[in-house]
């Protein structure tokens, strides 16, 4: 009987917006829930019946239901923190997490992130954020997104000079050295200008090389030539060579490299070559070192570990090294709609979702802010507005069945 229908119908109105009362409740309950994303509740009516009247075939509804809760991937406000190791996300893109015990990818906005007493970047809940490594010279590897680990228990040993570079300028106007010419380190007159350089022995003890510059006669095709002489603490000559300058200054690309071979600096040191490069020019200004720099390092332990907009992990030591770790990779699919909810702030796909597309933050993925958290995307004057009208849907559907229940009884009341 069409009356009994409409019981149907409005006990359908009571559990969709029942239902609907449930995601708003939920969405208010995550007002302060890092990168969270609001829910929606879509209806639907349910399949009409047909009836026949007078005017020919018609459809009579016989409710309402829950279509689908949808995820609202919105762009969330930023707050600023003073954890360097919290992160946030202008874009579409979302973190990529892994449980310890499995490789079960998950995904999220969530940026709360801390290292823990493993030096694995993690989430509140332990999940543990992806990214590329990087190799021993500073590339990233090609293979896939690995735990991001910083070894925080570790010093890092001292790394032997192999390289070493001086940058000058070597006063043109200097005065010639007298022919015939021999160097000594122990006469002032025998050198123009020199420059000392810091390097460091196998063991991480610092060692000084001293460059030593003398204007000679010039050396044709060179309108200037320079002899220069590098000596080590003990004053003993390592190497010597010369600089070719033409009328404007420059140096001759064929001059200003040396090898110095078989560096013993004792104390059961390793043997030490270096390479040393000169960048020179010869301009009419005072001489001087304009740069200098060696590869060398002294051993050194854990201060910090930072992360910048480019979601780079640096591992910064007490004696100055800065150790490039890990990249952080976000990813991004075509569907946002068909990830699930896992709660704690994660998501898994789905193949509604699409494949996931995963890189490094950019234009495309995704800009990283540091120091800042996403907030949740949940606008409370908007929710109330539809506990509003949920609510007064809910108590219109209650009235359908009491009204229905009153046609009822009456139906009833004709067999007295």
């Amino acid at each position: 009987m069409a009356i009994s229908s409409s019981l149907y119908s409005g006990i359908s109105g009571l559990n969709t917006n029942g239902n609907a009362m449930a995601v708003i409740g939920n969405n208010i309950a995550n007002t302060n829930t890092i990168g969270f994303k609001s829910s929606r509740a879509v209806f639907s009516d349910l399949l009409s019946a047909s009836i026949n009247g007078s005017g020919g075939a018609s459809q009579v509804g016989r409710g309402t239901g829950l279509s689908t809760v949808d995820n609202i991937f919105g762009q969330g406000t930023f707050e600023s923190t003073e954890s360097n190791t919290d992160l946030a996300i202008e874009g579409d893109g979302l973190f990529v997490l892994r449980e310890p015990t499995n490789a079960t990818n998950y995904y999220s906005r969530a940026g709360a992130f801390r290292f823990d007493g493993e030096g694995f970047l993690v989430n509140p809940e332990g999940f543990r954020v992806q990214g590329k490594s990087f190799d021993v010279s500073g590339n990233l590897s090609a293979g896939d997104a690995t735990d991001v680990q910083v070894d925080i228990n570790a010093a890092i040993p001292a790394n032997m000079t192999a390289n070493m570079t001086l940058s000058t300028n070597l006063d043109a106007n200097s005065t010639v050295m007298t022919a015939p010419f021999t160097f000594d380190v122990t006469d002032p007159t025998s050198y123009n200008y020199a420059s000392s350089t810091t390097v460091y022995d196998s063991l991480g003890n610092t060692h000084m090389l001293t460059t030593y510059f003398s204007k000679v006669t010039p050396i044709a095709p060179a309108d200037h030539t320079w002899e220069y002489n590098v000596v080590d603490e003990s004053n003993n000559l390592v190497a010597t060579d010369i600089l070719n300058f033409d009328a404007v200054g420059e140096q001759d690309p064929a001059t200003g490299t040396v090898a110095i071979a078989g560096l013993n600096w004792g104390g059961g040191t390793a043997l030490q070559d270096i390479d040393l490069t000169l960048d020179t020019t010869q301009y009419a200004n005072d001489s001087q070192v304009l740069s200098q720099d060696q590869d060398g390092y002294g051993p050194g332990n854990l201060m910090k570990i930072s992360i910048d907009e480019t979601g780079t992990v640096t591992a910064n030591y007490s004696n100055g090294e800065r150790i490039k770790i890990s990249r952080i990779v976000l990813a991004k699919f075509a569907n946002f709609g068909g990830l699930v909810k896992q709660g704690q702030n994660l998501f898994s796909a789905t193949d509604a979702a699409g494949p996931p597309r995963t890189g490094m933050p950019g234009p495309e993925l995704g800009n990283l802010f540091t120091n800042a958290l996403e907030q949740s995307t949940v606008d409370l004057a908007a929710e109330f507005v539809k506990m509003i009208t949920t609510q007064r849907g809910f108590q219109a559907n209650s009235r359908v069945i009491t009204t229905t229940d009153e046609m009822l009884g009456e139906l009833i009341n004709l067999k007295r």
